[in-house]
């Protein structure tokens, strides 16, 4: 693909993410209030880089910094606390660097922790094969979003007997029924033409039966969106072989977190994927969905990519396309030049080289 052709289709698909956005504007002069999370380990060196590229663009961007606790807040049972809960909520829009959750620790997870008490019900991660960086496949465009909220991620686990654990399954009507209009909204608002469910109702007839129902339902009011059903397994053997036979895919949460993934990797990884959570009353917290890279953490040798590409999601959800489209395009030349990549990219490049390199291209 050409850089050309990829530029156009990336501003064909760059309307705002479907939610109760606040009216901004690209023209505003009054600086947004966003939350900012940098995360642990590699997260406040990237989430340096944004802040950099932000002002350098000249994108009106007001942080709140809240960082991970270093102990349990009762209130929310988990390192992240109350306040910082709320300043999303009050804000309506942040951006989230990686947070590492130890595991079997017995408490919360931070990332659960921000879905449930959020209600971010839609995680949205869009997969494109960036042009001038050569993976397995040349043209990957697609769309996964993932129920955020319930399914085996509801956190409701149990000891039986000693020796025997319960974990317990959770799909609802109205979170179904909730991301399947969601998905086929943002198809026909993005001018896509297939959204594929992603089920198990094979085997799990009752709960991944009653999600299946829900995305019948929504299919039918949208009757130039084509629609199809696939199994779970199915669908990981069909990605791999030809990904252009998919479009937007939407599905429970397990499968989503495992499915967004394989497709982040068929693009060159979680390093170059963007993503945003979507709640209700226009709540969007973008993210970067890799994890903390605690041996790398300090040496300035971080890949920030996709913490900015999730900072551009954001920026559309605010409806500043301009900067959005701005920032977008000079990560896509900066990585298409090849001559400043970090090392998870093929190059030698610090984070700091790296970045600098994004602001000239500016």
């Amino acid at each position: 693909m050409t850089m050309a052709a990829f530029l156009a289709r990336r501003l064909l698909a760059s309307s705002t993410l479907i939610s109760a956005a606040r009216p901004f504007s690209s023209s505003s002069t009054t600086p947004i209030k966003a939350t900012l999370f940098p995360g642990d380990g590699i997260g406040p060196e990237i989430a340096e880089s944004v802040k950099q590229v932000f002002t350098a663009a000249d994108v009106a961007i007001e942080w709140d910094e809240h960082y991970v606790a270093t102990e349990v807040d009762p209130r929310t049972n988990s390192f992240l606390t109350w306040e910082s809960l709320q300043s999303v909520l009050d804000n309506k829009v942040g951006l989230k660097g990686p947070m590492a959750t130890p595991i079997g620790k017995g408490h919360r997870s931070l990332n659960l922790t921000l879905r449930k008490e959020l209600n971010l019900y839609a995680n949205v991660r869009p997969c494109y094969s960036l042009p001038g960086y050569k993976t397995r496949y040349d043209d990957v465009d697609l769309i996964t979003i993932r129920e955020n909220t319930e399914g085996e991620y509801s956190g409701l686990e149990h000891q039986v007997v000693k020796g025997v654990v319960e974990s317990i399954k959770i799909i609802t009507r109205k979170a179904s029924m909730r991301v399947a209009e969601y998905a086929f909204l943002y198809a026909k608002t993005h001018g896509r033409k297939k959204v594929s469910a992603i089920h198990k109702a094979n085997i799990m007839q009752k709960t991944d039966g009653l999600f299946l129902q829900c995305c019948d339902e929504v299919a039918e009011k949208y009757p130039e969106i084509e629609y199809e059903k696939v199994v779970i397994d199915n669908c990981c053997m069909m990605l791999v072989k030809n990904p252009a036979l998919f479009d937007v895919l939407v599905m429970p949460n397990l499968y989503g977190d495992i499915i967004s993934d394989l497709c982040a990797g068929l693009v060159g990884g979680l390093g170059l994927t963007p993503s945003c959570n979507i709640g209700e009353d226009g709540i969007a917290l973008a993210e970067a969905v890799h994890g903390s890279a605690p041996d790398i953490a300090g040496k300035n040798l971080a890949n920030p990519t996709a913490l900015l590409l999730s900072g551009v999601m954001m920026l559309r959800h605010l409806k500043l396309n301009k900067q959005a489209e701005q920032i977008h395009s000079a990560i896509i030349n900066t990585i298409a030049e090849g001559k400043y990549r970090t090392a998870d990219l093929g190059g030698t490049s610090t984070t700091t080289e790296f970045t600098n390199a994004i602001c000239d291209h500016l």
